[in-house]
């Protein structure tokens, strides 16, 4: 990646997360998974700043890409702030996962030198809801691997694909409505659910549910899909549309600002809130995919991790 160097500093729990850069574990941060075990590794790793530092002596800068409690360092630091759903939706959030992220969002991005958000609509609400210099704020949109994510020669199949967890916000009630609605005049259609936390849950009939997949079998069910349907309520940026497009699958989504920036004209967009217009636009792209399934590989070749990666490095320079 350009001409910087780069070392990943990681926690036991997740070796070879650097993907091939120099690793040095950092045994400060413990593998937390609920709220109490954060507060608890939060405070651990505040409790020890002089290790850190240790750790960090001779860096030019320090970037942290997930949301966590900046310790205090002599470092130029860079985070990455993926959304705030917890200001714009605290109702879906304990008060304990709010105070989390109070710390881990709020804070950190007030403290940090920079701050890397990944749609214009993040920067935003980082702007408005924390106060930030906007010349602090870099909007750096995700990339697509092209290499996985690709048109193939599947045959598309009578299913709706939706990838996504059952958490509140990304609104799978919504979508069983319209569901049933399409079934009315489309008996043969099924709708295939992936994603961990769907397990126990009743699904009428048509809805397959395959939970967590590989990520090739991922990109099968992308390029055999009739339509990729997204009906989240709330996003930072629109990853699965964007697979999607680069996979040249017909893409039916919210009408969200996140997801509209991703999507451009590539595809049809919905009213999440609004049952009968989700399946009447699902069905408009049914019966007619042609020009999604053709606009959506040139709209995702926007997208590329090289410049992701470029534009991050835009920013570092700028802190040395």
């Amino acid at each position: 990646m350009g001409t910087l160097e780069y070392t990943a500093f990681t926690p036991p729990a997740a070796p070879g997360a650097g993907e091939g850069l120099p690793e040095t574990p950092v045994p400060e941060y413990r593998n937390a998974r609920t709220i109490p075990e954060r507060l608890l590794a939060m405070t651990l790793a505040a409790a020890r700043p002089g290790r850190l530092r240790g750790r960090f002596a001779g860096l030019d800068a320090v970037h942290y890409p997930l949301t966590i409690a900046l310790p205090r360092l002599d470092v130029p630091t860079v985070v990455t702030i993926h959304d705030l759903q917890h200001l714009d939706h605290p109702e879906l959030f304990s008060r304990a996962e709010r105070l989390w992220r109070a710390r881990t969002h709020e804070r950190s991005a007030r403290e940090a030198d920079e701050v890397i958000v990944p749609s214009q609509f993040v920067r935003r609400r980082a702007i408005e809801q924390l106060g930030l210099a906007p010349e602090h704020v870099h909007a750096v949109p995700w990339g697509v691997d092209h290499e996985r994510f690709r048109p193939g020669s599947e045959e598309r199949e009578p299913f709706l694909l939706y990838p996504a967890r059952p958490w509140p916000h990304k609104n799978h009630d919504k979508l069983l409505e319209a569901f049933a609605l399409l079934r009315r005049e489309r008996p043969d259609l099924r709708l295939v659910l992936t994603g961990g936390g769907h397990e126990g849950r009743p699904v009428p009939p048509g809805v397959e549910v395959l939970g967590l997949v590989p990520g090739e079998e991922l990109a099968s069910l992308y390029r055999r899909a009739a339509c990729l349907v997204f009906p989240s309520r709330y996003e930072g940026f629109g990853q699965p549309p964007l697979e999607a497009m680069a996979s040249a699958t017909p893409v039916a989504a919210s009408n969200i600002p996140a997801i509209a920036e991703v999507a451009g004209d590539a595809a049809a967009l919905f009213d999440p809130d609004d049952t009968e217009d989700i399946a009447a636009v699902v069905s408009a792209v049914l019966d007619a995919p042609e020009r999604f399934a053709a606009a959506g590989p040139e709209q995702a070749r926007r997208f590329t991790w090289a410049e992701t990666a470029r534009r991050h490095e835009a920013v570092y320079a700028g802190l040395t």
